[in-house]
């Protein structure tokens, strides 16, 4: 640790994935840093806890990464916890009855390279391939300007694509990924999002998922973070925040502790940020950040657990066709090490943008699960459920609406020595746990500058193969 950086305080607010990785990064590079987060685990809307219905520690909503987010890839290596991905090269579709259709990568160039898998697609009928096709195609142009203007609903319509491509391709592939409602994708990220995953390479659009509970895998960031010498605050929330005149600094009220800092990182979500604004300075920055964030809005992500007496698929993931239920993760499977510690086989259910399970009573929603799963599994016949969670998460994500960038702002508030984080801000990602790594390690490099400092933490995307080194 450099004498010159460790003299440097920063304070982070937020112990989720943007304020662990602005953490993470700047305490490795030797300044004074302190993490507050108001919950006793880290990880914010990627958590996990012990869930007082079920007994087990469970995921707020399954999170997966893919292989082009190179920027939470470098989290956890910051962390030595790359163990914690499993690592899958194929997509598994089911269609009720069981049928299988698996897209894979073969041995082609990209953007080539899942070609043979597609054309195999049973889950696709002729037409609905053509009219996948031309919409490829057209992401293959490249993302244009207005695209953000224009929404995904509009955008399917105008390529002409089939009811069935839409059910058995968009829907589980975008409107998942993305958390929304058709009408109210962006296309500039529907195509962000394609690109970056199915057209760059076979590497970019690797599918990994947790092999641990979320926050013990972003605990091991936490630990990280202690390692380089910083500190980590749970159970403590940011009271107030005012920026002294005289000294430059900002100081901070926790409960009864007061302490200043040289500069502070606010690694909220934006409804976090809107709460604490009225005690920020007032002027131009504060009526900025007021306007931009008057202009974002939520959607809503459920996860459905459910343990049983018996193992009612080898499938470690799959997409279910034709149902409510959207993604269906075989957790004792990927979590293998963990089996002797529950009391049956854990399934997790994800259902995306899910506006219309909000309202219903839990009882309602396992049932449904369970009659969703007896038209894919004959197992299902025999298998009896031991015990349920259901966890909505009705602030799961922000809408990546059309014209949502905006009202993304950089990492800089207006405000010298504050810094802004989260996946909400202009990172160029949609709302991930990439998007909100990036916005950490940007976060970093504008504290670097305050400093006077050159930083550099955010990683390159992965580099393009095949005949995509030649496109737009």
């Amino acid at each position: 640790m450099t004498g010159s950086r460790s003299g440097r305080r920063v304070a982070v607010i937020g112990g989720g994935v943007a304020g662990l990785s602005a953490a993470c990064a700047l305490a490795q590079d030797g300044y004074a840093v302190e993490l507050l987060e108001q919950r006793p685990y880290v990880g914010g809307r990627a958590s996990s806890y012990l869930h007082p219905g079920v007994g087990e520690v469970i995921d707020n909503c399954q999170h997966i990464i893919l292989g082009c987010c190179t920027n939470v890839v470098d989290l956890l290596r910051r962390a030595s916890a790359e163990d914690s991905i499993l690592w899958s090269n194929r997509i598994t579709f089911l269609e009720p009855g069981g049928r299988k259709t698996v897209l894979k990568p073969a041995a082609l160039p990209a953007p080539l390279h899942s070609t043979l898998s597609f054309l195999t697609a049973k889950a696709l009928k002729l037409q609905d391939k053509v009219a996948i096709a031309r919409a490829i195609s057209a992401f293959l142009k490249g993302s244009r300007p207005e695209d953000d203007r224009s929404n995904f609903a509009d955008w399917l319509r105008n390529t002409g694509q089939t009811q069935r491509a839409v059910e058995h391709f968009w829907k589980p592939v975008l409107f998942s990924a993305l958390n929304e409602d058709p009408d109210r994708i962006s296309v500039r990220y529907a195509a962000k999002v394609f690109r970056e995953a199915f057209l760059f390479s076979a590497e970019a659009g690797r599918m990994g998922v947790p092999r641990v509970p979320l926050s013990e895998m972003y605990g091991q960031v936490a630990a990280a973070i202690e390692r380089a010498g910083g500190k980590i605050q749970l159970r403590s929330t940011a009271e107030k925040l005012c920026h002294d005149e005289a000294s430059g600094r900002w100081r901070i009220r926790t409960g009864e502790r007061v302490e200043d800092f040289d500069t502070v990182v606010l690694a909220l979500s934006f409804e976090g940020l809107r709460r604490l604004l009225p005690g920020l300075p007032d002027g131009a920055p504060r009526a900025r950040l007021e306007r931009l964030l008057a202009g974002f809005s939520h959607s809503p992500l459920t996860g459905i657990h459910l343990w049983f007496d018996r193992e009612i698929t080898d499938l470690e993931h799959a997409v279910l066709l034709d149902t409510t239920v959207q993604w269906l993760y075989n957790t004792s499977r990927i979590q293998p090490e963990r089996e002797s510690m529950r009391d049956g086989h854990l399934i997790e259910l994800v259902v995306s943008a899910s506006k219309s399970l909000v309202p219903m009573e839990r009882q309602t929603i396992i049932d449904l699960a369970v009659r969703e799963l007896s038209l894919f599994f004959p197992a299902m016949k025999d298998a009896r459920l031991l015990k349920a969670a259901v966890v909505k998460e009705v602030r799961a994500t922000y809408s990546i609406v059309p014209g949502l960038d905006a009202l993304r702002p950089g990492p800089e508030s207006g405000w010298p020595g504050l810094i802004l984080a989260g996946d909400w801000t202009a990172t160029g990602w949609p709302a991930t746990m990439e998007s909100a790594a990036r916005s950490g390690y940007l976060a970093a490099e504008a504290v670097s500058r305050e400093f006077g400092d050159r930083g550099q933490y955010l990683v390159t995307d992965l580099p393009r193969r095949g005949l995509m080194r030649f496109l737009p």
